[in-house]
């Protein structure tokens, strides 16, 4: 199984975070999962990639050709894909993907998360996306959701679309567990 992991490049952040990103490396590890990423090597991108390497585990990093250049690429990842953009290196994640993690970031992981979130509400990622709540990181954001869903930009049936967990040690289980959400989501995709 592949999953991709979207997660912070900054390395000026609450230690909790790194924990979890390190605990969230060596569990892949352990469970032979592949972990696919955005190729960073600091913050918790570095974090999950040096957790993930020290335990034998196997990743493959995607970047766009700017970012290796600018040599924030993770020298110990040898299986880096250099993508010509930020588009592509998104496509690339999602298409090499049977799930997906977001761990705490920043406006790049929110993208990403929502992106992802998008095509499953229409219909193009039938696979698990999982929201890495760490100390209510993503309170405010949830919270969000809910107000999209109250004023009608959102259905109801589309907060199923994303499970939220608290630890590293929930997101195996979260994905193993997934049964699938609405068969024909472009059904509902239309409000």
């Amino acid at each position: 199984m592949k999953v991709c992991v979207f997660a912070a490049s900054s390395s000026r952040i609450d230690p909790a975070y790194f924990t979890v990103a390190t605990e969230l490396g060596k569990a892949f590890a352990q469970e032979g999962i592949h972990a696919v990423y955005g190729g960073g090597g600091i913050g918790l991108m570095g974090a999950l990639a040096d957790a993930m390497i020290t335990a034998g585990g196997n990743i493959t990093g995607v970047i766009p050709g700017f970012m290796q250049k600018e040599g924030w690429g993770h020298e110990e990842v040898e299986d880096m894909i250099v993508t010509p953009d930020m588009s592509e290196r998104k496509k690339t994640i999602f298409a090499l993907s049977d799930a997906a993690v977001a761990l705490p970031g920043g406006v790049g992981t929110l993208e990403e998360l929502t992106e992802v979130i998008t095509l499953k509400q229409l219909g193009l990622f039938n696979k698990p996306i999982i929201i890495v709540n760490v100390n209510g990181f993503y309170d405010h954001l949830i919270t969000f959701f809910d107000h999209m869903v109250r004023g009608n930009f959102m259905r109801l049936e589309h907060k199923d679309i994303w499970q939220i967990v608290t630890t590293a040690e929930e997101v195996i289980p979260a994905i193993r567990n997934y049964t699938g959400w609405i068969a024909d989501p472009k059904v509902i995709a239309r409000i």
